[in-house]
């Protein structure tokens, strides 16, 4: 007896033969597939309590967002498109001016976007950037992982230490609303990590697993450091990469470009549980080291990053690399939702190089299925609907306008779909979201919890105006000033 069968849709496999099974159906048993095929062949095979009808949809894989940012959900689009009053809105807010409850808050937000956009597995890093890593207190950690726990998603929380010179300055709100400031060091950030590795990896049924992140080495960031502060950011790199590596962690970097793949590989930092986040404007020599060491790329096509640098994905996955795609969401200007991802990555690279053949569907399927799977050291697990897999299962309705006549499903999904026509989304053999309604969390009061939150974070760091829109906003052809992100 299964727990939950799923009948009469078309099954887009993602398995080692590629299969797309019409009428087809999956089986559910706890937390695992156990039976694909034909509905007829499953039907009677097996029978169960719940059963799914998806006439007229699509049963996939869950998508995997292989990078993005914790915190980024509750200050979209901040400062109106110019850089610095986005990174200072962050660096402001996540370091001296957020609660555990803004992290829980944002979490559960971001957490309900995955997941009504199809996403059961995704890369959070708690904070961003070389200096807003909120690792001075477990507290903050715990919150976010509290949350997106709540809500039934599977994630993926980095946590690291800051970027020398060190220490940094961090604040704690009082029940009064009062900041007090105090320094925060290496040591203590690495500590931080520890306990939250101790208290949350492999938690939930392996739902909640921590990473561990160091910043990018960089050649402008080297060259801005002192003689003292440079040794220490290779030495804390280097331990922090180890001791991702002998706890089976997955180790990132947000940043990475042109020249510091090679730093990185100098340094004995990459490996098969190493995910390199952007890496735009890479040597043929870099690729090669990517694909050599067995590191991972996590390509954001839709970040702003990608408009100042190319990360050379078809080259890449030419060269034998592995090639995931991250939101890089949820701001300044971009959602979680992997469905656009995919269809601007085939877009931008096929621009790029001038070749409408560059980039099938399928290919950009697997990166946002299977190849992030391998990216996180979670093929065997999920990744695709195979018998003994965990269920993380997406079912989309194609009954819509946009995504009919009903044929070719698989094209049409990748090609059409967005992330509002998913319909029913499992994680672990649960069902998490049920037509179109999140089932372990009251959306509204999620909802009205950030708007909460979000307030209380503007009156803390006095941020009001930059939700004014900008001057340039209308009947201009640019910002007065670059974004960056």
């Amino acid at each position: 007896m299964a727990d939950i069968i799923i009948k009469n849709g078309t099954v887009i496999t993602v398995d080692g033969e590629r299969r797309v099974i019409e009428n087809g159906a999956v089986a559910i048993t706890g937390d695992r597939i156990v039976a694909v095929g034909k509905t007829e062949d499953v039907l009677a095979a097996h029978q169960a309590p719940k059963v799914i009808d998806a006439t007229h949809k699509v049963i996939m894989p869950g998508l995997i967002d292989g990078h993005a940012h914790a915190g980024h959900a509750l200050i979209k689009t901040m400062g109106g498109g110019n850089s610095e009053q986005w990174y200072d809105a962050c660096h402001k807010a996540y370091t001296v001016a957020s609660t555990p409850e803004f992290w829980y808050a944002e979490s559960r937000l971001a957490a309900l976007e995955r997941l009504r956009f199809g996403v059961t597995t995704g890369v959070s890093l708690l904070g961003g950037g070389a200096t807003v890593l909120r690792t001075d207190d477990p507290v903050y950690g715990s919150a976010h992982c509290r949350g997106v726990a709540e809500v039934g998603t599977r994630s993926f929380v980095a946590v690291g230490p800051t970027f020398p010179p060190q220490p940094r300055t961090y604040a704690r709100i009082d029940e009064n609303g009062v900041a007090h400031e105090y320094p925060v060091g290496y040591e203590q950030q690495f500590e931080t990590c520890k306990q939250l590795v101790a208290e949350w990896h492999g938690k939930h049924g392996k739902r909640i697993n921590i990473a561990m992140i160091y910043p990018v080495l960089r050649p402008e960031r080297l060259r801005a450091l002192s003689e003292a502060d440079l040794a220490l950011a290779r030495k804390q790199v280097v331990e922090i990469a180890d001791f991702a590596r002998e706890n089976g962690l997955v180790f990132t970097q947000d940043g990475h470009g042109k020249d510091s793949v090679t730093y990185a590989k100098e340094l004995g930092i990459l490996g098969p549980n190493a995910l390199l986040s952007h890496s735009t404007d890479l040597t043929e020599e870099e690729i090669r080291i990517v694909a050599e060491t067995g590191a991972h790329i996590a390509h954001n096509p839709s970040a702003i990053g990608s408009i100042k640098g190319r990360c050379p994905v078809p080259e890449l996955l030419d060269a034998g690399a592995n090639v995931c795609i991250g939101s890089d969401a949820t701001a300044p200007d971009r959602t979680g939702d992997m469905f656009r991802h995919m269809q601007q990555c085939m877009h931008y690279h096929r621009t790029h190089f001038k070749d409408p053949d560059l980039l099938p569907p399928g290919r950009v399927l697997e990166m946002c299925t299977i190849d992030a799977a391998r990216a996180l050291g979670m093929e065997d697990e999920i990744g695709s609907v195979e018998v003994g897999k965990k269920a993380d299962i997406v079912i989309v309705n194609m009954r819509r306008p946009h995504l009919y006549p009903f044929n070719m499903e698989a094209s049409r999904v990748i090609y059409f779909a967005n992330g509002n026509d998913v319909e029913t989304v499992i994680v672990d053999g649960r069902v998490a979201l049920a037509d179109g309604k999140a089932q372990f969390v009251d959306e509204d009061e999620v909802l009205d919890q950030a708007q909460r939150e979000t307030e209380l974070m503007l009156d803390r760091t006095g941020f009001h105006h930059m939700l004014a829109e900008p001057p340039m906003f209308w009947r201009h052809t640019r910002f007065p000033s670059e974004v960056t992100g």
